[in-house]
């Protein structure tokens, strides 16, 4: 997998803030516990909320065994609202956590895959917290040698978890997990943004405007 960057001009959109528990139940939907903050934008009839998982405990219930934010893996929940009378299309793909190294440096973290994250999580070798920060490698592919009964199980687990589509209906919501392979440096997360650039109406193959989600500061956009 290959770094991308993005220059695109960033236009004006409506953010609303979004702190009350009860608030974002209502549209997330019941099957899961309700959000207790959330970072979260909306327009065009489209609402996306994402709150990072930095509680080791929140990985206990969807990963009981091994736990990708042990190995540096965040997970971020989003939630896609389609408030529209048209189907959305996603490509989670194209989705990336933008943070900034330094005051001159801004990287995109592509999201993983299911079998991306049993890599990142299950390759060798640990990492020095001391280290001179510098950016964050982009995941390579590890060859797999037979079968992995616990490699299985997280992949499988990972998938579970996932945002399961990236086709919204109309009037109706899809949420689940992204993957970010952090490195431990989950103080990026003070400056992260969440930019979602491939969105389209699909009657008529239109394009909206990409969401940049502030996570650094949810509930105060």
């Amino acid at each position: 997998m290959r770094k991308v960057y993005y220059n695109l001009r960033r236009m004006p959109v409506l953010r609303i803030p979004l702190v009350a528990a009860s608030l974002v139940g209502a549209f997330a939907g019941a099957q899961q516990p309700p959000l207790r903050t959330a970072s979260l934008e909306s327009h065009e009839g489209l609402t996306i909320s994402a709150i990072p998982w930095t509680d080791a405990a929140k990985y206990k219930e969807k990963f009981p065994k091994k736990s990708p934010y042990a190995a540096g893996v965040l997970a971020v929940e989003v939630s896609f609202r389609n408030d529209s009378d048209d189907s959305v299309k996603v490509n989670l793909s194209r989705i990336r956590l933008t943070v900034h190294l330094d005051a001159e440096n801004t990287q995109e973290i592509p999201s993983l895959g299911a079998e991306e994250l049993v890599q990142a999580v299950l390759k060798p070798g640990g990492k020095d917290p001391t280290a001179t920060r510098k950016k964050l490698p982009i995941p390579v592919a590890i060859p797999k040698s037979g079968k992995d009964k616990n490699a299985d199980e997280l992949q499988r687990e990972a998938q579970d978890a996932s945002v399961p589509t990236g086709v919204i209906a109309p009037h109706s919501t899809v949420k689940g997990l992204l993957y970010f392979d952090m490195q431990n440096q989950f103080d990026l997360l003070e400056t992260a943004h969440l930019y979602v650039p491939d969105l389209v109406l699909m009657r008529g193959n239109r394009a909206l405007t990409f969401f940049d989600i502030d996570l650094g500061q949810p509930g105060s956009q």
